[in-house]
């Protein structure tokens, strides 16, 4: 469904000043703007490959931000910044979508108790974003979008005084922001290798563009898609019969308003909410900011969750739907929803795993992951995912692979957020980091720090290649790709471009090593575009050039890349 949002607010009487209500209406503009430029900030991928998925990742973080404004009355500058803040902290994906979360993060800290703020302020609280987004990195790497909100940050405080107005502040930093995003490729020669600027960078401009718009007072109409949220089908009748039995209970979410006239609402601790819940559901998130409280439970009694909360305060939205009905939709290799209700003990250690395809998710559960979250590349979960997926394990210890270098940073995000037990983030970057780890879980030491880098250690007896398909013509590594070639590469480096799809999986194979003896074993995962007589005369070629390779196969049913090789 498209919606055409048209931000025509006007402007505050006096453009010195910035209050809450102009800062939530930049921070809707600029949500707008991201999402009607997202794909081609996704395009602007090192590889010509169709993952690219930094505008979407940026733009779902950003919708954290204007979703946690639902609600919110004050014209606070502080306090519209915690709710954007936090929503962004929540719904932050990608390591792109983390750095502008903590971008957003280090502004909120400048407008501490303002009511609204003069441009020393905000120039003020913009540096500190900056220094926020940098220290949310372990190495900083420059010609990033770390660079870009650096320079243009710089730059556009620099050139305020007594008489610089909110509009030219914004209208300084995205003039510089531009520039210095076309000088990215000449600081990072992966970026000039491939002929793209920075792709965080080129979503921040646009979030950035988007504010500027709003304060010169134009309107922004944008094709809002959002990716977070799936689209709307027709209820299965046949799911749920007259003489269906109820086992999954409903999974039921509730956005809370608490009322000054039934509870002392700073005084309010949500243990309160959370001990109830945990009394008829499972599954359980309770967050409470200023006078709201989101929640999520499931239970088979959702009218109890409304009743009970009643007594703080009233409902503003609730949504309950029968997880029968979604189980009998999704096929039994899928994550089977949490019986409510569960009774399940607190354990010492549990683990966390992201899958990008079905066979990959049930390979991690038969080697003994007890949560599965669903993403990938192109379908970065959010710290929230991680968060529901923490609570479901309920373990002292939880170690987290996240199976990809672009989700660490949620990973992280998350594990500082949650504070029921001690998450260890597994830094497993591809597939095969994290097939190796899984495999090697083993929980008999009682010492946690122990357990976890004895899992990271495993991760570096594997290499990873993947085969996918070129979106462009590019030069990478001296290969010369066109566009519609299958590429093989491992990590960042390319390594293969054939017409053929067998050809660039021998190939890839052999640049692997298999033809040096330095592996033993190659474990093919195959995704959902993988022929089947591709696939057999792949097992032939195996076995007929290197059968002192022992050659699997896996229905790993992911996406983008038809092959997925991890070689031991």
């Amino acid at each position: 469904m498209v919606n055409n949002l048209a931000f025509t607010e006007d402007l505050q009487s006096d453009e010195r000043y910035l209050d809450g209500e102009m800062m939530a209406n930049m921070v809707r503009g600029g949500a707008a703007n991201l999402r009607s430029n997202a794909r081609e900030v996704n395009d602007l991928n090192v590889f010509p490959v169709p993952d690219g998925d930094t505008g979407d990742n940026m733009s779902m973080t950003m919708e954290g931000g204007v979703a946690a404004l639902e609600g919110v009355d004050s014209n606070s500058l502080a306090d519209v910044m915690e709710h954007i803040s936090r929503g962004m902290l929540l719904g932050a994906r990608g390591n792109s979508g983390v750095i502008l979360s903590q971008f957003f993060a280090g502004m909120n800290k400048g407008f501490t108790a303002c009511e609204k703020a003069d441009a020393h302020i905000v120039g003020s609280a913009l540096e500190e974003g900056v220094k926020q987004a940098y220290s949310s990195v372990i190495t900083p790497t420059e010609g990033t979008i770390l660079t870009v909100a650096r320079e243009a940050v710089e730059y556009a405080v620099s050139r305020i005084d007594d008489n610089t107005t909110i509009p030219a502040l914004f209208s300084d930093l995205t003039t510089e922001m531009y520039a210095s995003l076309q000088r990215t490729p000449e600081i990072l020669e992966v970026l000039k290798e491939a002929g793209v600027i920075d792709s965080g960078g080129a979503g921040l401009f646009y979030i950035m563009l988007g504010f500027s718009k709003i304060l010169q007072g134009e309107e922004i109409e944008a094709a809002i898609v959002s990716a977070q949220a799936p689209k709307a089908a027709a209820v299965n009748l046949d799911a749920f019969g007259p003489d269906s039995e109820m086992s999954y209970g409903y999974c039921t979410e509730m956005l809370l308003r608490l009322q000054n006239a039934k509870v002392d609402i700073d005084a309010f601790d949500v243990s309160v909410i959370i001990e109830y819940l945990s009394s008829i559901g499972d599954s359980i998130v309770c967050v409470k900011n200023d006078s709201i409280v989101k929640l999520h439970v499931h239970t088979l009694t959702p009218g109890n969750v409304l009743t009970f909360c009643q007594q703080f305060g009233e409902a503003l939205t609730v949504k309950i739907e029968n997880m029968n009905v979604q189980h009998s939709e999704v096929e039994a290799a899928k994550t089977p929803a949490p019986a409510a209700k569960r009774e399940k003990p607190v354990k010492e250690h549990g683990t966390v795993a992201v899958a990008s395809g079905d066979g990959i998710a049930d390979l991690f559960r038969q080697l003994g992951v007890d949560a599965v979250v669903s993403g990938g590349q192109t379908q970065n979960p959010s710290a929230q995912d991680f968060l529901s997926a923490f609570e479901e394990v309920g373990a002292k210890h939880i170690y987290v692979f996240p199976n990809n270098g672009n989700i660490v940073m949620a990973a992280k995000q998350a594990g500082q957020l949650y504070d029921k037990g001690e998450v260890h983030v597994i830094e497993s970057k591809d597939l095969g980091q994290g097939y190796a780890a899984i495999s090697s879980l083993n929980f008999q030491s009682d010492d946690a720090e122990l357990i976890a880098a004895q899992l990271t250690e495993a991760m570096g007896y594997v290499k990873t290649g993947a085969i996918s398909t070129s979106i462009r013509d590019a030069d990478i590594s001296g290969v010369h790709i066109e566009t519609g070639d299958y590429i093989g590469f491992m990590g960042k480096e390319m390594l293969v471009s054939c017409k053929d799809l067998d050809k660039a999986a021998e190939e890839l194979l052999v640049k692997m090593g298999v033809d040096t003896g330095e592996v033993y074993m190659v474990t093919a995962f195959t995704g959902i575009d993988a022929p089947a007589d591709v696939i057999e005369s792949l097992e032939t070629y195996m076995a007929e050039n290197f059968p002192d390779v022992e050659f699997y196969t896996v229905a790993g049913g992911q996406e983008v890349y038809p092959f997925i090789f991890v070689a031991e």
